[in-house]
Order: C-alpha cells, then structure tokens, then sequence
C-alpha cells in the first residue's frame, strides 16, 4: 500500500466536501478576554473578538482562579509526577474533588484528564461491573458518550433525540430483570436544546435504570449554585452519575463524575482511562476548585450570561437570520452548506476581526451546518454591535436566505 498516497486521498475528501478543518494560531490578552492576537500564516497579526469559545464566564482569567494557581505552583511545581495511585494524588486533588462533590449534592466525585475520557472511561466500564448491562443512549449524545459505549462490549439501544416515548418502547422491550442505564445531556451543545430530566428520571425508577447525565454544557451556568440544569430542576439527587467538565464555564482543564461513594470507588478502581494516566497538574487542580468555589456564589454572572445570550439572539432574529434558539446560552446561526459557511467564517476572521469556527459534518448533519455562537459576560455593547453589522453585511453580500418575521 502507498501510505502516503492513501493519506492524501483521505484529506483531499475533506477538501473536495468542504469541510476540512484548520486550526488559528491565537493568543489571548490576560484581562482583555475576548479580546485576542490572531497570529497569521504569513507571520503578521490581527486583533480579532473571539466568539466561539467555550469559557462561557470568562473564568479562565479570573482573578481568584489565578491566584489559587499561582499559590500552588509556588508550593508544588508544574507537574503531578504520577498516576493518582502513585504519587499524583495531592490535596489539591482531594479539595477539587470535595468541591464536585459538594456541587452536585453527591457523596464523591472522580476528576479526569477531561470530560471527554470521563464520559469515555466510565461508561466503557459500568457494563464490567453490571454484567449484562443495556445502555440507552440519546441519538445525539457527545461523542465521548457514544464511544464508550460502543467500547464497552455490552448491549446498547439508541432512542431518538428527546423522545421520551421511544426511550419507553425500547425499555419495555427488554428483560425486566436486566440491569439498565439511560445515558443522556442536559444541554445539548449543537441546537443548545434541553434533555428531559424529569420524564427521563420517571422511566428509569419506573425500570429500575441507572441515570447518567452529561452537564458538560451546563455546570457552573445553570441553577443557583451552578450545578446545571438538574440542580436549577431540582432533580440532582435523581440523577446517579453526574458528568462535567472544568474546561468551559470553570475556566480551566479536566472532566469528573460525582456519585455515589461506592460508584466513584468502583470506577476509580476498574477503569483504564483513570488508573493508567498522569493526574491533573496541582496547579491546574487548585484553579478548577477555586472556580468552582467562586461560581457557587455568583449568580449575578450567570444571570448576565443569559442576558447576553437572549440580545444576541434577539438581534440576530430582527435581522431575520435562521437561528435555532431552545432557550439555553448558545446561538446557532444555521447556513446549511459546508462551503458557505467556510467562507462565512473565513471573512468574518479577515475582514471584522470575528473569530467563530465553522461547525460542519460530522459533528452537525449535513444541511445543518452552522456558525455557533457563544456569547459571554464579557462580550459588551461595541463587540455585539461590531458582530450584528458584520453578519449583516456579509449575509447580504452571500445572498443567504433570511427568515421572515412571524406577526
């Protein structure tokens, strides 16, 4: 075989399709988030707004969180040096995962290198400790979900998205005496749609399921401690695992589960993707906990997050831009053709400074492709002006259909 020739073939498919990926060199300015430096190939640079991140609270450069990392790489260094069973456990480590705990009104909590291998390692392993074990998966869970599950080996059953009849039909289909997990998200981070929680937590009393909810999108935005959406319905203590992730709203690095205290000592013991990888840096531990800290008592920015999220989204509808819009903090901003929407993002990043990354298949189906916006406390009046008028111009100078305005 000619390896590198099969290599081209592969990458010229994403090209020819529309939807090869490139990543910007961007460096962004301690204290002036959004704003940032987009270092360009030709070695020249651009201050550009960034509107596609995922530190939903601008927390990545709070002055708390900086100070709680500054301390502990005073005190121990960059690194953990280990494994968390050899010598990578610190009591920066114990107080992040008491935090988690605490959030979520559960007994304990296991932190990860990140959300993704949380979601990754755990789920691959609950079938070994529940032999027999039927996972019900939503159709449009992350794909950290979908594989570990594949992984695991077990049986799985895949219901349509939301569609809390469909999940009952296929539970009713199996050996009542059969062990069984509901695998679902809070907020769905493409449409930015909401799980049923409550109706999901009904079948699985009702079947005797295990809960597994991914608050990835929700944790430190939602409910009055930041828990999530289960916290903000009151329904965290119906919920079994709880996943998150100290990446976004925290600010930080690095995913968990909290459960309950034999769940956590179950996984920590059996999974892989916990036992054989170096723990989280103190430093980056200590920062995670000092946010999470800080979040449960500041509510008023989570309250301006969703006032940020609803003008944008307002706006963007005067405008008649064909935007989906479930009532959660993300905006996205439909175009339906993976060329398009290339180019779309591409002139925003050269000619306004507008950094939003185009999302295309497979993360989106085809059709669906979009700009996703994600708007912050930190994004003030003149960002949100600069970005109306620019997606203003640049649909017109597209010629991208426009939604008409319902009476």
């Amino acid at each position: 075989m000619d390896y590198t020739a099969t290599l081209d073939q592969a990458l010229a498919r994403l090209h020819d399709e529309g939807r090869y990926r490139t990543f910007i060199d961007i460096e962004r300015k301690m204290g002036q988030f959004p704003h940032a430096t987009w270092r360009k190939p030709d070695g020249s640079e651009q201050p550009i707004t960034v509107w596609c991140g995922n530190d939903y609270l601008g927390m990545g450069q709070h002055p708390a969180v900086l100070a709680a990392m500054h301390e502990a790489i005073d005190a121990t260094g960059a690194g953990s040096g280990g494994t968390r069973n050899i010598s990578g456990t610190t009591v920066y480590h114990k107080r992040l995962e008491a935090e988690i705990a605490d959030l979520h009104g559960k007994e304990q909590a296991l932190v990860f290198s990140s959300a993704y291998i949380a979601n990754d390692a755990t789920l691959s392993t609950l079938p070994r400790l529940f032999p027999g074990l039927i996972i019900y998966s939503d159709a449009l869970n992350h794909a950290s979900m979908i594989e570990g599950i594949k992984r695991n080996g077990g049986d799985k059953r895949i219901f349509r998205h939301n569609d809390v009849a469909h999940l009952r039909e296929l539970l009713e289909a199996d050996d009542p005496a059969a062990p069984k997990l509901i695998a679902f998200e809070s907020v769905y981070s493409m449409d930015g749609d909401f799980g049923p929680i409550a109706e999901i937590c009904d079948l699985a009393e009702e079947f005797g399921a295990l809960t597994y909810l991914d608050e990835v999108h929700a944790v430190g935005m939602y409910g009055p401690r930041g828990g999530g959406v289960a916290e903000r319905d009151r329904l965290m203590h119906r919920v079994d695992i709880i996943n998150g992730t100290l990446g976004k709203a925290f600010g930080v690095f690095g995913g968990y589960i909290a459960a309950s205290e034999k769940m956590c000592d179950a996984v920590r013991s059996y999974a892989p993707g916990f036992i054989f990888t170096t723990s989280l840096p103190p430093t980056v531990a200590a920062g995670a906990a000092a946010s999470i800290a800080h979040l449960k008592t500041d509510q008023a920015l989570r309250e301006q997050h969703q006032t940020q999220a609803k003008i944008l989204k307002t706006r963007l509808k005067g405008m008649g831009m064909p935007l989906i819009d479930h009532g959660s903090h993300i905006v996205p901003v439909i175009v339906g053709d993976p060329v398009h929407t290339k180019q779309l993002s591409d002139m925003l990043l050269d000619g306004y400074g507008i950094y939003v990354q185009p999302i295309n298949f497979p993360t989106v189906p085809r059709g669906t492709e979009r700009l996703r916006f994600t708007p912050s406390p930190v994004h003030g009046p003149r960002e949100m002006d600069h970005l109306i008028r620019a997606m203003d111009e640049l649909w017109s100078h597209c010629a991208l259909n426009r939604q008409e305005l319902s009476a």
